[in-house]
């Protein structure tokens, strides 16, 4: 197993020792993180209705058409810019966030901040 193999094991072993404490409800759905290295996605998951609510990411012509890159923190705050205004808009003000593994720094930390400042509490 190289160390790329690893990473991602344990990546996946802090993802479901955080799901099986993050739920996501229709009150308070769950915001979730992935980040990839070229593209950072986020999904606002109501996990009782197994449904996606609002969802946003690099890819979105409307959120990845003004960004240099898409793979670093200006574009992280960007899309957390984006999913806070697309939840607002559905009348989704308070979230958990799940960080789905990822270590809670860089992008995903940026991502966090900025929907948090754009009016998501979590």
């Amino acid at each position: 197993m190289n160390n790329a193999e690893k990473r991602r094991q344990s990546r996946l072993k802090r993802q479901v020792r955080v799901r099986n404490k993050v739920r996501g409800t229709a009150e308070r759905p769950r915001l979730s993180v992935f980040r990839s290295a070229r593209h950072i996605y986020v999904q606002v998951i109501d996990d009782v209705n197994n449904r996606t609510l609002v969802s946003a990411s690099t890819v979105n012509k409307d959120v990845g058409a003004e960004l240099q890159g898409t793979g670093n923190v200006d574009a992280a705050k960007a899309v957390g810019v984006a999913i806070a205004k697309r939840a607002i808009a559905q009348d989704i003000k308070q979230v958990v966030f799940d960080r789905n593994g990822f270590l809670y720094h860089g992008r995903v930390k940026a991502l966090a901040d900025a929907a948090r400042e754009a009016g998501l509490s979590f």
